[in-house]
């Protein structure tokens, strides 16, 4: 139990739970997921990709009315964190969202919740 130095704030102690490396490995997954989505520009890109199968790099700029090199910036940090795939397909970049990264979270989140 965590002591709180205010005896009214008892009702406001948390017990301390052992950290396993599991869990560890876990949270920190959430953590990488949730922040990943902790920009306004890739919470629309990812509405975007989830509204069609695939979307070429020149789409989304269009579609999230950004730069193309801040949208490449969004997407790197998208795919870095697992939310995105994309591939070259000669002078087009498609990108997709990966759906089981997108089941995982709301997984993991809810364990939290």
């Amino acid at each position: 139990m965590v002591k709180t130095s205010n005896p009214e704030a008892a009702c406001c102690t948390i017990p301390l739970v052992p950290l396993s490396a599991s869990l560890a490995k876990e949270e920190a997954e959430l953590a990488t997921l949730a922040k990943a989505l902790g920009h306004p520009a890739r919470i629309r890109i990812l509405r975007v990709l989830l509204a069609q199968d695939s979307c070429i790099a020149g789409d989304l700029q269009a579609e999230v009315g950004l730069a193309a090199s801040t949208v490449s910036q969004h997407l790197k940090a998208l795919k870095e964190s697992g939310w995105v795939q994309g591939e070259v397909d000669g002078p087009r970049r498609c990108y997709c969202l990966v759906p089981k990264v997108r089941e995982r979270f709301f997984t993991l989140l809810g364990e939290l919740l």
